[in-house]
C-alpha cells in the first residue's frame, strides 16, 4: 500500500497534559495522538506539529502532519482518528496534501491568543481557560505597550533562559488586545516564537502598562535582552495556540 501524508487540525484542552511533546513520563498530546493513530493503523507512527505547547496551554487550531498507508477517504480521516481519542481532544479537519508539506517548515504565520479576564466577571466555569486579574488595565493602556513588540527583535528579555534556539530573534507582525465577551484578549501574530515569550509578553505588559501610557518602559526593557527586567510570566492556562497560516 502506498502511503500519503496527511494534514489535520487539532484542537486540545491542555489542563490534564504535560504539554505536546513526548517526555519520559506524563501525559502528553503527542503522545495521546501517536498511541492512537498506532492503534488505527497497527504499527508505530510519528506526528509532527507546527509548534509545540507547554504543560496547561490549550490550542484551536494546531496543525500536524503523518504519513498514513490506511486508505481512507481524506473527509473522513478525522472521525476515524476521533473515535480513537478522549475527549479533551478532537480533530477538527482532515485533507491529503503533498509529501513536501511539513507542518512546523512549511508554516508562513502562527497566532496565539491570551484570555485575561477581570476578577469582576471570573467565574468557576472560566478558570481553567483564562487568567483573572485585579484591576485590569483598559484597552488603551495595554495596546500603547503591545504594539512596542511589533516587529523584528531580539526578544532575549521574554524568553525562559532555558531556551535553546539557536538565534532569539523573531518577527512579530501585529500585537494587540481586544474585547470578546466578558475576556480582555491578547491576540499575536508572528513567524515562530520562543519558548514561553507569549505567556512572558503579557506578564510584562501587565507589570509596566498601568504606569506606561506610552509603552516606552516596556520598549526599553525589550530591547535591554535582559530576563529579570520581565514581568512575572503569565499562567499557561490562559494561552490557546489559535491558528497557523500556510
Amino acid at each position: 500500500m502506498s502511503r500519503r501524508r496527511l494534514k489535520i487540525v487539532l484542537s486540545y484542552d491542555g489542563t490534564k497534559f504535560l504539554g505536546w511533546q513526548i517526555q519520559r513520563t506524563g501525559r502528553t498530546v503527542q503522545g495521546v495522538l501517536e498511541e492512537s493513530l498506532d492503534k488505527m493503523h497497527k504499527h508505530p507512527v510519528k506526528v509532527v506539529a507546527a509548534g509545540r505547547t507547554d504543560s496547561g496551554v490549550h490550542s484551536t487550531g494546531q496543525v500536524c502532519h503523518f504519513d498514513t498507508d490506511l486508505d481512507i477517504q481524506e473527509s473522513n480521516f478525522s472521525n476515524a482518528i476521533n473515535s480513537f481519542l478522549p475527549n479533551d481532544i478532537f480533530v477538527r479537519k482532515s485533507c491529503y496534501v503533498n509529501t513536501d508539506f511539513h507542518a512546523r517548515f512549511s508554516a508562513r504565520k502562527r497566532v496565539y491568543k491570551y484570555y485575561l479576564v477581570d476578577y469582576s466577571g471570573y467565574n468557576v466555569f472560566n478558570r481553567f481557560y483564562c487568567t483573572p486579574v485585579r484591576n485590569l488595565s483598559g484597552l488603551d493602556l495595554l495596546n500603547g505597550c503591545a504594539q512596542k513588540i511589533v516587529g523584528v527583535h531580539d526578544f532575549t528579555t521574554f524568553t525562559s533562559v532555558r531556551d535553546q534556539s539557536e538565534t532569539r530573534v523573531r518577527e512579530v507582525y501585529s500585537a494587540v488586545f481586544l474585547r470578546e465577551r466578558e475576556f480582555t484578549v491578547f491576540r499575536i501574530e508572528g513567524n515562530a516564537f520562543l519558548w514561553k515569550m507569549v505567556r512572558s509578553i503579557v506578564g510584562s505588559i501587565l507589570k509596566y502598562a498601568p504606569a506606561d501610557d506610552s509603552g516606552e518602559e516596556l520598549s526599553r526593557i525589550l530591547f535591554s535582552r535582559d530576563r529579570t527586567l520581565a514581568g512575572t510570566t503569565a499562567p499557561a492556562k490562559g494561552l490557546f495556540f489559535h491558528r497557523v497560516y500556510y
